[in-house]
This record gives C-alpha cells, sequence and structure tokens, in this order.
C-alpha cells in the first residue's frame, strides 16, 4: 500500500508501534488479582474485547459489573496507580516495529500522530525514553480523551491534514477512522482481536502484517 499521498498518518501504540498489546493485557490481570482471580480474568477478557478502549472506562467498568457488591479491594485511584507502573515498566523493555525509521524517511512531507487509548502522560515519557517521539511531529496523544475526541480536535485544529491515514489493530480504531473520515489500514502481527480477518473481509478492510509492509 502506498502511503505516499498522505497529509498525515495516524498510528495507534499498542500493537502498532509498540509490541505492547500482552504488556498491558498482564498488567490488568496483575492489578486486579486482589479481588481474585476469577474478576482478573474476566477484567481481562473484557479489555480484549474493547481493544482501544482506555483504562479509565475498563477499571470503572470492572468495579462496577464484574466485582461483586460485597467485595473488599483496591478502589479505583489504587488500581489505575498499579496498572500505570506495571505498564510502564513493561513499554520501556518492549519492541518498536522493525520498518517504524524506513517509514518514517519514505514519508518526509507527512505529519505522525500517536492517537492510542494509553494515557497521555505515560505514551510521551515511554516514547521520550525510547527515543522515537522525534518521530511524531503531529504529536503524542491519549487517555483520558478518547480517540474519537483526539481526532475530532485534531482535524478542527487543521493539525491532521486530509487524506489521512488511520493504522490500527482494533474494531474501535477502525471505528474511530470511519467516524473521522479516515482511510485505515488494520496491522496484525500483534494484534489481540482473535476475529481480525473476519472483520476486516466483512468490512472491506485492507490490512498488513507489520508497518514494514508499507515501505
Amino acid at each position: 500500500m502506498n502511503t505516499e499521498g498522505y497529509g498525515s498518518l495516524v498510528f495507534d501504540c499498542d500493537g502498532v508501534v509498540l509490541n505492547s498489546n500482552k504488556v498491558k493485557t498482564k498488567a490488568f490481570y496483575e492489578a486486579a488479582l486482589p479481588y481474585g482471580e476469577g474478576p482478573a480474568q474476566a477484567l481481562v477478557d473484557h479489555h480484549v474485547a474493547n481493544g482501544g478502549v482506555s483504562r479509565y472506562r475498563k477499571f470503572e467498568y470492572f468495579l462496577n459489573q464484574l466485582v461483586p457488591p460485597d467485595a473488599i479491594g483496591p478502589g479505583l485511584e489504587e488500581l489505575l496507580d498499579v496498572y500505570a507502573r506495571k505498564v510502564r515498566e513493561g513499554l520501556i523493555e518492549c519492541e518498536a516495529d522493525s520498518g517504524l525509521f524506513e517509514l518514517r524517511e519514505q514519508t518526509p512531507s507527512t505529519s505522525w500522530f500517536i492517537v492510542s487509548g494509553g494515557d497521555q502522560a505515560e505514551l510521551r515519557e515511554v516514547f521520550s525514553e525510547k527515543g522515537l517521539d522525534h518521530l511524531f511531529d503531529g504529536g503524542i496523544y491519549g487517555s483520558p480523551d478518547t480517540k474519537d475526541e483526539i481526532l475530532a480536535r485534531e482535524l478542527r485544529a487543521g493539525r491532521i491534514v486530509k487524506p489521512a491515514l488511520f493504522i490500527g489493530d482494533s474494531r474501535y480504531d477502525h471505528e474511530a477512522s470511519v467516524n473521522a473520515g479516515l482511510d485505515f489500514i488494520f496491522v496484525n502481527q500483534w494484534t489481540e482481536f482473535a476475529g481480525w480477518k473476519s472483520y476486516c473481509d466483512e468490512h472491506s478492510v485492507d490490512f498488513v502484517a507489520s508497518l514494514r509492509d508499507l515501505i
């Protein structure tokens, strides 16, 4: 697929730029484990089924819907703190897509963005430590704003320039791109979306294994 005609490229982080989906899945389980293995696994299942949705919404759902009313355990802020600590440790260590720098060289006049369900401050810190932040001249954005909110804001401000391409690995990434009027391509090498192939076929979504396939 040729990316040279786009004004902006918008990347999801987890499972697209970084091999970090499993880091976050493990962190959800470990943060929720004080409530028991059953609720912790239920949170993992909810997380995997709702890729791209922020941790804030997932932990709120966990406490309101998955934890028994009389259960004793950490509250929302403590869950978020434990999760954030474990995620940050994992993100620093995880690999980036091997084609990232070459793709940047191929698209020198295209603005690059990260639009993620991950925490915005955490993303910026991790990308800086990994030496990747300079690639994303358009900005690195994440929660608590949703992807829909971020895309709408950056489009209104004229920072995301159409035609633009969203590169993601989840159903929500595709839905957000459609809502914003962006083209979309699915990257499957690290996705946790078990039904991705059927979904792409059903919705006529192009897909590649990795960013290197866009070079």
